[in-house]
């Protein structure tokens, strides 16, 4: 029966209760959520203690820095030529508190320019969601049985977007207008963006304490715990799901777009420039994959386990735009010139990590289609038929694959992910380390990742994943770790 006031479907009951484990972004169906610190193994004496760090420490330590880091990466790039050991020797002169004020004084006030534009960027992004064709599709249920009802028309969202953008610069450079812009006004961007997501987040912690979407809400009885981790697990605002605009809809098109952006500045500047190219290049076809695959995406555990609060909001509106572009924003002012051999070989291995992550998830993909009456490397899969109970006591039967790329190690996709960044990173050279920041990032918050999941995989299949364990011994690495 559908649900029409949040946007997911009860639990249909057609017969197939299928499910399939996701090999690295799998569902907590049986997990206890966040809110919940207990674990079997733990002393009851340190559960006080542990929950404290995980519910006020943490969440305030990053509340504090998270926003500030935003304004330091621009900081770094304009004012300090991308070299973090000048940002830092500006701490050494103040200290760290009179360093950031200082760092804030020099940003300017937000325009009516980036208002406005921020404000008709999301009129556009949602108009799209909802008239843009696209099929119907389903996430996987919930723990409280409910199944999120997506419209899948991502793809077509960011053809018509990137080409929109290009055809308003070729269409308007004859009056002198261009979206560089944009680029001049990157602290105002900056500061909008974290003034707009602070105050989104504190508008979903209401939402999600007065009028939550559906049954996968609650309250963890800390209010700042609650607002950096989020009430909702779906919320729905007049029928605009929230991590699908946030994460989809704006994160990674304006993650697009400041490279575009950054493209037609550096040109305006330089003319062309092979580093500029590759690195854009690398990106834009990177995230024109996940628009390709975003269904996919939305059976992942951002979507699937991480609420929508400051956490994973905050960091789709006001860290992805500043710190994912950061390597595109240093090459305006760094142009490098690398030469047809270097930047043909850095393309091919970039393109060659996109085929392969995207080859890891068809593999997921085929297997969940045909219920592993399929074949991956031209052989029977490798599968570990699973059972796992639900919150509300159902069984369901699951999938894990121990073929292919998942037969390599149980987050292998995540390699392909990281060489990727490292392509596009490595047009900067090695003059300064600020280019290298978001790989850095992303190799940290992935090897976090496959912990969290390894501990909810272990949590809901039991000894099925230990035997899948037995499979695929490695975690990432294949023969190392």
């Amino acid at each position: 029966m559908a649900d029409h006031t949040n946007g997911s479907v009860q639990r249909r009951n057609n017969g197939d209760d299928r499910d399939f484990h996701d090999n690295g972004d799998t569902s907590e169906s049986v997990v206890k959520d966040n809110n919940s610190t207990h674990s079997p193994g733990q002393s009851l004496s340190t559960q006080p203690v542990k929950r404290f760090v995980n519910q006020t420490l943490v969440p305030i330590t990053l509340l504090l820095i998270m926003p500030n880091f935003v304004i330091v990466i621009w900081y770094t790039i304009v004012h300090c030529h991308g070299s973090y050991f000048k940002m830092v020797s500006v701490m050494f002169e103040k200290s760290v508190f009179s360093g950031l004020v200082h760092i804030w004084s020099l940003t300017r006030s937000p325009s009516p320019v980036i208002i406005w534009s921020l404000v008709l960027y999301c009129a556009y992004a949602l108009a799209m969601m909802k008239l843009l064709p696209g099929k119907t599709v389903y996430g996987p249920m919930t723990p409280k049985g409910n199944i999120p009802e997506y419209k899948d028309n991502g793809f077509l969202f960011f053809v018509l977007t990137i080409g929109m953008f290009w055809a308003l610069v070729l269409l308007l450079r004859p009056f002198g207008i261009s979206p560089s812009i944009y680029y001049d006004k990157m602290d105002e961007i900056c500061v909008t963006l974290n003034i707009f997501s602070l105050v989104f987040c504190a508008f979903l912690y209401l939402k999600g304490k007065l009028a939550p979407s559906s049954t996968d809400s609650g309250s963890s009885g800390n209010i700042i715990f609650d607002y950096y981790w989020g009430m909702e697990l779906y919320p729905r605002i007049f029928g605009f799901d929230v991590k699908v605009f946030t994460n989809c809809r704006f994160g990674l098109m304006i993650w697009a777009l400041m490279v575009c952006i950054h493209a037609v500045k550096s040109y305006e500047l330089h003319g062309f420039v092979d580093s500029m190219f590759v690195s854009a290049l690398l990106q834009i076809v990177y995230l024109a994959k996940f628009y390709w695959w975003e269904a996919g995406y939305l059976s992942t555990i951002d979507i699937m386990v991480d609420r929508a609060g400051f956490y994973i909001c905050w960091g789709c509106l006001a860290l992805v735009p500043v710190l994912y572009t950061s390597v595109t924003c240093y090459l305006v002012t760094h142009p490098v010139r690398l030469g047809l051999a270097v930047s043909a070989a850095m393309i091919f291995i970039g393109l060659l990590s996109i085929y392969t992550n995207y080859e890891a998830d068809a593999q997921k993909q085929k297997v969940r289609k045909t219920n592993g009456d399929c074949l991956i490397w031209g052989k029977t899969p490798d599968i570990i038929r699973a059972k796992y109970q639900l919150e509300n006591g159902g069984i369901k039967d699951s999938i894990l694959l121990a073929s292919g790329w998942w037969g390599m190690s149980r987050h292998f996709h995540y390699i392909p992910e990281i060489m990727l960044a490292l392509m596009w990173t490595l047009p900067a050279l090695f003059e300064n380390m600020m280019p290298y920041s978001y790989v850095i990032i992303l190799t940290i918050i992935l090897t976090h990742r496959s912990s969290r999941d390894e501990e909810k995989c272990s949590s809901k299949y039991g000894h099925f994943w230990r035997q899948y364990c037995n499979k695929v011994p490695y975690r990432i690495i294949p023969n190392l770790f």
